[in-house]
């Protein structure tokens, strides 16, 4: 599909939507319907809506609505509440766009209107430092060469200014002709490919006659971009409004669902299947009673002709009782607590990088505790392991090599001679890295020359080539000047044959203005330039160089060039500009006539660029590895290279502590045998005290991917790797492997620092990204971002366990409390005729679930069961989390039982207390739900793990606001509670009940603690034991293995698994393997039940079974 633009023709102008911005949701007419429908597409709010309507049912229901009504309408309230102030921000930064002046050309002159009256075809008239409102094509510029400098940082995040150029059939039209100008330009339909757009542009006569000018994306001036060093510029409007590749790209990321969330809705689930068994049963007893008991009694009165739905009113009635099992406030709670973790991230100064004051931001506020059970990392390199600052060190040049003694080829005596000598090898190698590149020369007023570079490389060699002497003085237009030696030397570009990460090469057609031969420039990497060097040169000396510097870690280009003959290139020029008209794969179409050119080169050698590793990655390394976190590097870059790379941070260990397999062939049975090899290779010495890892080539990569059988052999060799090295990877395969690690139920986090990471790093279950030197394009794409490599470390650790284990606290609370209210309200029926009366009364039930219970649980936020340093220092703990040890069946199952037991307590005591002739109703739900707040506040005093003031103020000003409210509630007589507080505080008996309550609940608890604690203490016990007796933190972990690891017939370790909040329903991890690896942490002898494939492998890290 495609959009035809008729220049400057108004007559067209309707056919396209205008330039009016609109990112908001609603409007004032459709918000309420439409909110209200997005917020009951949830099933949980369907649920509570349901028991709400049954509720104004008088004849079933057993207490007022407003128990629930209240609080329903006040969480739909804060969410509705919430949107639409989001929406209004988005309201008052749409109109600031809209009403923003721009200058159009309106029948041949320049006027002022708003830029959302810009329509498809107008003229758009921009100044410097003005922002362009839509996308449009350039075709007039203040400079002479046709140039136009744009800043992209609010595009994509990259910071260099880009460079944008006149179309060839626009250059020299003066501003008149400029504002009369009239065409068509075809393009594609609106898309939202930031780096694509691939049309063309006719000018009717006078202009010219009719022919055809290729459009791409050096042309276009994209929405949101600001105009820089450049006077003035204009252009045509293709895209508008919504339309732009900005608006496009600007949809609602789909959302993620953690694991804890998935977990929190099965368990939702069991207990909302749990409750229906529950009013079943409890509708059949009690209609079974009222038909053989009840009609018996004296003072019951039933009707001898009964309505057809009788029978449903007792289990209604039960199922509006037992409706409260499901805390209606833990979704509210839960975004809460989770935005509150996303500001601690944003809050962390020591996440903050001072290089680049760039702090650390969680964009996506859902995920946190997701942080905590990352098991695989799959990284980039080059920008986040390494700097990203390019250095060029080494090279070699006709078979010689230079800088290899001095280990900085700038500064080698012989290569200086070779200069100054102008040894013909040598300047042609120079001239190459000066001319075959994009990079832009700035020269300042004072005469001194600055480069923008698109690339870190090509940066490298030109200021390289500058320092030896072959200086880029200025690029204008298709004319290139350079100085060598206070000679002036110019070139003319005729054709740029772009980079791409499939051809992995780009090239330069110039022409020699003094010689007037042609000459094709070209460089890129060794396995894309090598072999296309002419018959007969012998390059094996640079195959050997290439693999030299990769062993050193250094990145390697080759350069090599060609003349050309002008028919040759006469033809060839009529073939790639048909290419660069297509509208249809034209990517493809070019990168095809391309290689019909780049052939029979003459290989001039290799350069070798150091880019050094970021500080603190090694370290950072190794202490997510003793996390039992996986490591992947996904790289472009050359095997050797990258392995080198890997040594250097930690990745892989070097013989004989570590063994890497190499998974490579150029055909499909190399590849299958080389898979199968490594395969049982791993899976044979898996239980040998040795690191294991593999690497794999792009080429290979490729074949298993392709291959369903392949890729599921490599699906199952992931599994037993906990380390992989892929190298010259597309970004398309970045995202595959991590679906292929997905797909094993693992949870992934991906972090890189350029566009070309962007996939995978939507892909993963996390995504993070680096404001490094490739700009933000990455860290927008991402949930979270950071300046540097190391902080990943504290995010993970620190950050992200613990969320885990406040949210695995939060959530089952808010299941307890409920359960708690509940069971009493259900065992009150067995002395109520099991006819579904509630002992509390609405007033009581709507402040227990509003006021009472879920304040002082949102406390948890601020709790910390170890401290920072701690943490730090013993990265193993980790291994909790990630198995998922604190919110599982297991411990909900201890949840489930503490709120019945402490129900059982409440009711059975209180009943003796209160249940005599003299008590009032009032009086026994008031001293029941008493003991209720008494148990609650004593069961989160005992399960937090610290204390600040806001924990303790919450916790126990809470406490006595119930007395305070209650006090008050008892002063008005409409309230139903009328002088029952009052008489209750006077009464002795009344405090003996609470304190036996608390005691007789409490009490066991305790005391299994206070067991597990001294006789069969966690490793989490150890170390705050240590902590409280302000002992070394980490002096100890080789003797906690002793005390929770014991052998068990000499092929079984048991592990007693510890949980950072509630160690009374600890459940067992159990090992299958007695064989512990050597220089590994207590925790990595931690073997699965089961692998997570149906195969025979069994590895360390395989241990979560939930």
């Amino acid at each position: 599909m495609k959009r035809f633009v008729y220049i400057n023709d108004e007559s067209y102008q309707d056919i396209y939507c205008t330039n009016r911005i609109s990112n908001t949701k609603y409007t004032l007419l459709n918000f309420l319907p439409k909110n209200l429908w997005e917020q009951f597409r949830r099933f949980m709010n369907q649920y509570f809506l349901l028991i709400a309507c049954l509720q104004l049912w008088s004849l079933i229901t057993p207490v007022n609505p407003a128990s629930t009504w209240g609080p329903l309408v006040l969480i739909f309230t804060i969410s509705a509440t919430k949107e639409a102030w989001d929406d209004y921000n988005r309201y008052v930064l749409d109109r600031k766009a809209n009403d923003k002046q721009v200058w159009v050309v309106k029948n041949g002159l320049r006027k002022h209107i708003k830029a959302e009256e810009i329509r498809v075809g107008n003229i758009v008239w921009l100044k410097e430092n003005e922002e362009v409102p839509c996308d449009l094509v350039l075709i007039g510029s203040s400079d002479p060469q046709g140039f136009c400098y744009v800043e992209t940082a609010a595009l994509d995040g990259e910071i260099d200014l880009k460079t944008r150029v006149i179309p060839s059939t626009c250059i020299g039209l003066d501003t008149e002709h400029l504002c009369k100008i009239k065409g068509v330009i075809e393009c594609p339909n609106p898309d939202k490919d930031i780096r694509r757009f691939d049309a063309n542009m006719r000018l009717f006569p006078p202009f010219i006659d009719n022919d055809i000018c290729p459009l791409s994306i050096n042309n276009t001036l994209l929405q949101s971009c600001y105009v820089r060093n450049t006077e003035w510029a204009c252009g045509i409007a293709v895209y508008t409004g919504n339309e732009t590749k900005l608006g496009m790209s600007s949809g609602v990321p789909k959302p993620k669902l953690t694991a804890m969330d998935a977990m929190i809705d099965k368990l939702t689930g069991a207990i909302f299947l749990f409750q229906i068994s529950v009013v079943i049963v409890l509708g059949f007893a009690g209609n079974f009673w009222k038909d053989s008991e009840a009609r018996k009694q004296w003072y019951v009165e039933y009707s001898d002709e009964e309505p057809w739905y009788e029978f449903m009113i007792i289990p209604l009635r039960f199922e509006l009782l037992c409706s409260i099992m499901i805390p209606i406030s833990i979704k509210v709670s839960l975004d809460f607590v989770k935005s509150l973790y996303a500001k601690f991230i944003d809050w962390d100064e020591e996440m903050f990088d001072h290089e680049t004051n760039t702090p650390s931001h969680a964009a996506n506020t859902a995920i946190s505790e997701d942080l905590g059970q990352v098991e695989y990392i799959l990284t980039d390199k080059t920008g986040t392991l390494t700097e990203n600052k390019m250095i060029f060190r080494r090279c070699c040049i006709n078979g010689v090599f230079y800088g290899n003694e001095s280990g900085d080829a700038l500064k080698d005596s012989e290569l200086l001679n070779a200069i100054a000598g102008n040894v013909n090898p040598v300047m042609r190698f120079l001239t190459v890295m000066t001319l075959c590149n994009t990079v832009i020369p700035i020269k300042s007023k004072t005469g001194n020359i600055t480069y923008k570079a698109q690339s870190q490389d090509e940066d490298a060699l030109v200021n390289a080539a500058s320092s030896l002497h072959m200086v880029l003085v200025a690029k204008n237009g298709t004319n290139i000047e350079i100085n060598f030696n206070g000679i002036q030397m110019n070139y003319e570009i005729l054709d740029v044959l772009e980079f791409t990460s499939d051809r992995k090469k780009m090239s330069v057609i110039i022409k020699d203005c003094q010689a007037g031969n042609i000459l094709l420039l070209s460089k890129g990497a060794d396995e894309s330039i090598l072999p296309c060097s002419y018959p007969g040169q012998q390059i094996r000396v640079y195959y050997e160089a290439v693999e030299y510097y990769a062993k050193l870690g250094l990145r390697t280009l080759c350069l090599g060039f060609r003349e050309l003959s002008e028919d040759e290139y006469r033809d060839w020029s009529k073939v790639f500009k048909e290419a660069s008209s297509s509208l249809v794969d034209r990517e493809w179409k070019i990168a095809e006539v391309c290689e019909r050119l780049e052939h029979s080169l003459e290989i001039l050698g290799v350069s070798a660029i150091e880019d050094r590793l970021q500080s603190g990655v090694p370290e950072t390394i190794e202490i997510l590895r003793r996390s039992g976190i996986n490591f992947w590097m996904l790289t472009g870059d050359k095997q050797t290279t990258a392995i080198q790379i890997a040594l250097l941070c930690n990745f892989i260990s070097s013989e004989p502590k570590g063994q890497l397999l190499h998974i490579d062939g150029k055909t499909e049975d190399d590849v299958a045998r080389s898979l199968e090899r490594v395969l049982l290779t791993m899976k044979i010495t898996s239980s040998e005290p040795k690191d294991l890892a593999f690497v794999v080539d792009g080429w290979a990569l490729e074949i298993i991917l392709n291959n369903y059988n392949y890729k599921q052999a490599f699906t199952e060799l992931a599994v037993l790797s906990r380390t992989a090295i892929c190298c010259r990877v597309t970004p398309s395969q970045k995202a595959q492997l991590v679906e292929i690690l997905k797909s094993c139920d693992y949870k992934t986090l991906a972090i890189g620092d350029g566009g070309n990471d962007v996939r995978m790093i939507q892909r993963a279950d996390i995504g993070v990204g680096i404001s490094g030197l490739e700009g933000l394009q990455a860290a927008r794409a991402a949930d979270y971002s950071i300046g540097k490599f190391r902080f990943l470390k504290r995010l993970i650790l620190v950050h992200g366990r613990y969320s885990y284990n406040r949210t695995a606290f939060l959530s089952q609370y808010s299941f307890y409390k409920s359960l708690l209210i509940c069971f009493i309200q259900i065992l009150f029926s067995f002395l109520s005729g099991i006819a579904g009366t509630s002992l509390f009364n609405s007033v009581s039930l709507m402040a227990y679930n509003v006021f009472y219970t879920s304040i002082p649980v949102l406390t948890s936020v601020l709790d910390k069961d170890l401290n920072e340093k701690t943490v730090m220092q013993n990265p193993q703990i980790l291994i909790y989390c990630q198995a998922g040890r604190l919110l599982n069946p297991s411990t909900f199952a201890g949840w489930f039982g503490r709120s019945l037991y402490h129900a059982i307590v409440v009711f059975v005591i209180t009943i003796n207390a209160y249940a005599n002739e003299k008590s009032e109703m009032e009086e026994l739900s008031l001293v029941a739900l008493s003991g209720s707040i008494w148990l609650q506040a004593f069961v989160l005093t005992l399960e937090m793990n610290s204390f600040t003031f806001v924990q303790v103020l919450a916790i126990w000003g809470n406490f006595l606001a119930f007395y305070a409210i209650n006090f008050i509630l008892s002063n008005i007589p409409s309230a139903g509670m009328y002088t029952i507080m009052f008489r209750l505080s006077k009464d002795p008996s009344y405090w003996i009940t609470m304190l036996l309550i608390t005691w007789a609940g409490m009490g066991p608890i305790l005391a299994i603690k206070y067991f597990r604690y001294t006789y069969k203490p966690s490793a989490i016990n150890m170390l705050q034991k240590a902590e409280r007796s302000r002992g070394p933190v980490y002096y100890s972990l080789n003797n906690i293995e002793s005390q929770f690891i014991v052998e068990k017939e000499a092929t079984q370790i048991v592990a007693q698994t510890p949980k950072m909040r509630n160690p009374v329903y600890e459940p067992l991890l159990v090992s299958d393997s007695p064989k512990r690896l050597s220089g590994l942490s207590p925790f990595d002898i931690l073997k699965p039940i089961g692998s997570r494939l149906s195969s025979s492998s069994s590895h360390p890290r395989n241990f979560k079974d939930n």
